[in-house]
């Protein structure tokens, strides 16, 4: 089992930022993926950006140049900095960690754009 706290959302303006955190405990495998989830009222939810273990990252078109992923593996742990953010990055928020064919979400947490 792996367990992961998440961190960080609230309310902001619009143009502004925030930053997540994740941390995991638990059964951690070495080779692993940690991200990022979210889930807008009414809407699917949305891969929003990947970090694996090797060193890789991918983001959804949707937050590229404005997200920044990144991750402690020692600490295991996962941020996001999301900057520039606008009403449609409203959403919760879910950390996300994949091994060995098994993946967790956390809890999520409010992400809320507004004036």
């Amino acid at each position: 089992q792996v367990q992961l706290v998440e961190s960080g959302g609230g309310l902001v303006q619009p143009g502004g930022s925030l930053r997540l955190s994740c941390t995991a405990s638990g059964s951690i495998f070495s080779i692993n993926t940690m991200g990022w989830y979210r889930q807008a009222p009414g809407k699917q939810r949305e891969l929003v950006a990947t970090f694996t273990s090797a060193g890789s990252t991918k983001y959804a078109d949707s937050v590229k140049g404005r997200f920044i992923i990144s991750r402690d593996n020692a600490k295991n742990t996962v941020d996001l900095q999301m900057d520039n953010l606008n009403a449609e990055d409203t959403a919760v928020y879910y950390c996300y960690y994949w091994a060995s064919g098994r993946t967790y979400l956390g809890q999520g947490t409010q992400v809320t754009v507004s004036s």
